[in-house]
């Protein structure tokens, strides 16, 4: 009998230097980041191996299913919640806050949510970031309360608990801030080791291409989807991706109290941000049918298109709210507990034209050095700050006219988020916005 010996260091020189992991390789190294044995040293080390050696569909697998399983799986069926258990994720981006109004329009269209998500990465904000600034919120709750919520209401946006893929949480935050948040094959394994641990019986991925995407290239992110189609899919997944625009901030504002606000006022109806209700109307069309509730994406998009004007989605949302601990008023009354930014300056234009480009990233880092994201795994979030009134590709603006607003502590901190929105902005003749839906990758039914 063979007895195996684990130095994480063989596992890191392995990789680093080409060489295809096992799944014991995997299993161990995973088993170690739990438990203590792998530091968070070498949890850096493995995925900067990682990310400039890759990994086949094999080690992306095995890392897949080692990250699930080194918590606990959720089973949903002794809960007979009579409809299908459906999720979206998306890569991120800048002013993405699908999630907020996705989640609750499933569930008021027959579908149960339990949605897993992640705090920011990078020049992206993470829809956690986003419900820790409703007051009273439980990103956190234990088993029994996201079950019961779950179970209740139809939805329930959680980060994940101590059991549910521990080893995803601590390599996260360990990508976050290592630059090793791009690599395919740990996107993969992150996404759908949390993903698999909920249970699911469909997914819809929206995978971001764009200069505020983290693969700003279609190549790259059209690699991304199709790896986490096949994973997920060859794990007993129903898996479609859809391929969406991230040249520009998805709703016209980035920040985390402000994104709650704007997704609340678009669930009243108060507003409506078309960019962002149409990628919400898309996944939540591929949602519906993974989960078998119609037979071909487009009426989804109707029936979802259908709960946000009806006012169902909204009521949904400010039950899961409550649920969850959050204040029972916040869809009518948001401004009464979202923190507000005591600094409110505007972005003038430096000349005419239109809008033909924005480099959205330098606007997600526009957000991080306000506050309002992270350089360190231990960095505290203002939630108040961010930017709003983003203007759009394609409109037409006078010398002077704002950009935007940004919204800061202190007017220092203002005039250099100024200045980057500024330089943002590319101004043309002419400039007319790609579509929203690149394309679709995934199974048909």
């Amino acid at each position: 009998m063979t007895i195996r010996t684990f130095l994480p260091q063989e596992i890191i020189r392995k990789k680093r230097d080409g060489g295809a992991l096992s799944a014991e390789d995997i299993g161990d190294f995973v088993a170690g980041l739990v438990s203590g044995v792998v530091t968070e040293m070498q949890a850096s080390a493995l995925a900067m191996a990682v990310f400039f050696q890759g990994m086949n569909r094999d080690e992306a697998v095995a890392l897949t299913r080692a990250m699930r399983d080194s918590g606990e799986v959720l089973d949903w069926r002794g809960e007979k919640l009579g409809g299908p258990v459906l999720d979206k994720h998306s890569t991120g981006g800048v002013g993405d806050n699908v999630s907020l109004l996705l989640a609750p329009a499933v569930a008021a269209c027959g579908g149960f949510v339990p949605m897993i998500s992640g705090r920011g990465l990078g020049h992206t904000g993470g829809t956690l970031d986003k419900l820790d600034a409703i007051p009273g919120y439980r990103t956190q709750p234990d088993t029994a309360l996201f079950r019961r919520t779950v179970r209740e209401v139809g939805c329930a946006i959680i980060g994940q608990t101590e059991n549910l893929a521990p080893a995803d949480k601590r390599l996260y935050a360990i990508r976050d801030v290592t630059a090793t948040v791009e690599s395919i094959p740990l996107i993969t394994a992150s996404i759908l080791s949390k993903k698999l641990a909920a249970g699911l019986g469909g997914l819809a991925m929206d995978v971001k291409t764009g200069s505020g995407a983290f693969m700003p290239t279609l190549e790259r992110s059209r690699a991304l989807a199709q790896s986490i189609v096949a994973v997920a899919n060859g794990a007993g997944l129903r898996t479609s991706a859809l391929i969406t625009d991230m040249s520009e901030a998805l709703a016209p504002v980035a920040g985390n109290a402000l994104e709650v606000a704007n997704a609340v006022d678009n669930l009243a109806g108060r507003r409506r941000d078309h960019r962002l209700i149409e990628v919400t109307a898309a996944l939540g069309g591929e949602m519906l049918l993974a989960g078998g509730l119609v037979a071909e994406a487009a009426e989804g998009r109707r029936r979802i298109l259908a709960s946000l004007a009806d006012g169902r989605a909204a009521e949904i949302f400010a039950r899961m709210v409550v649920a969850l601990g959050g204040p029972s008023d916040i869809v009518e009354n948001p401004a009464r507990h979202l923190s507000a930014a005591p600094v409110v300056m505007p972005v003038p234009a430096p000349a005419a034209g239109v809008v033909a480009a924005v480099e959205t990233r330098a606007l997600g880092l526009a957000v991080v050095a306000l506050g309002g994201g992270r350089t360190r795994a231990a960095d505290a979030i203002d939630p108040a700050v961010g930017l709003t009134d983003l203007v759009a590709i394609g409109e037409v603006v006078a010398s002077g006219d704002p950009l935007g607003l940004v919204h800061a502590r202190t007017e220092a901190a203002a005039q250099a988020a100024a200045a980057t929105v500024q330089r943002a902005y590319r101004l043309a003749a002419s400039g007319n916005a790609p579509p929203l839906v690149v394309e679709r990758l995934g199974w048909t039914a």
